[in-house]
């Protein structure tokens, strides 16, 4: 990258686009897709409760904790001898996020997201 002409990282061809493609790799499996959205309204889980919400092993959990933790998408807290894990930043959630909102415009129709309170009241 030039460093006299710093490029937006949105542009084609930032060099932030690579690290951008490694990050939607490591969120390309469902146990840490769900780890995400577990993590998502929670200030922090440990291992036991994040593997009793996403429906795996406390091992399988921790496995995919660790690649998340070197990705800089979930981070630590030790208390005693337990680990208690929390998204890094609000990027993840809204990555997150927004991926399930594009699987729901995939099944037609209007998405969950797009309906509104009145609707959502009207439908009941």
């Amino acid at each position: 990258m030039n460093a006299d002409k710093p490029r937006c990282g949105r542009h084609p061809d930032s060099d932030y686009v690579e690290l951008a493609v490694e990050v939607f790799a490591m969120l390309a499996d469902a146990t840490r897709v769900r780890i995400v959205l577990a993590l998502r309204d929670a200030a922090e889980l440990s291992v036991n409760n994040l593997a009793e919400a996403v429906g795996k092993s406390p091992s399988s959990v921790s496995q995919h904790l660790a690649k998340l933790r070197l990705a800089r998408i979930v981070g630590t807290r030790q208390d005693g001898t337990r680990v208690f894990y929390r998204l890094e930043n609000e990027h993840a959630r809204q990555l997150v996020t927004d991926a399930i909102f594009q699987a729901e415009h995939s099944l037609g129709g209007t998405p969950r997201h797009h309906h509104t309170e009145a609707d959502a009241a009207g439908a009941s």
